[in-house]
């Protein structure tokens, strides 16, 4: 019977697959590349993040530059926090740039709105949710 030599078969066959794909991984934290953006918010998004492994608050802000995906922190962190932003929020971001599925994005360290300034990672870029 060949059927179990062909299911061996295509089984070897996708693991080699799977062994030779190379692994995607989130972008992390550069602290070395930071950069300040400001903007108006146009757009607060919630889905989950690969950069930060949950459920996450996303802002789209309009800069002078274009406009730009913010990725906050989770969720619960900022609602632990009691944290909202909203269309039409003016922010001042701190964080990394990076590429995120082609796009050109943020990983946010502090944001500051009107006078109060939201702390999310430290300055090494270690989340503060995590601690």
């Amino acid at each position: 019977m060949k059927t179990p030599q062909v299911i061996l078969g295509l089984g070897l066959i996708i693991l080699v697959v799977l062994l030779l794909t190379p692994q995607r991984h989130p972008p992390t934290y550069n602290a070395a590349s930071e950069v300040t953006v400001q903007g108006v918010v146009e757009e607060v998004k919630n889905f989950y993040c690969p950069v930060s492994g949950d459920d996450g608050t996303h802002l789209i802000i309009a800069t002078s530059q274009g406009r730009v995906q913010i990725h906050v922190a989770p969720s619960k962190f900022l609602s632990g926090k009691q944290w909202q932003f909203f269309r039409g929020d003016e922010v001042e971001v701190v964080g990394t740039p990076i590429v995120f599925q082609g796009n050109q994005a943020l990983i946010a360290r502090t944001i500051v709105r009107g006078n109060k300034e939201m702390a999310l990672r430290r300055m090494d870029g270690k989340p503060l949710w995590v601690e």
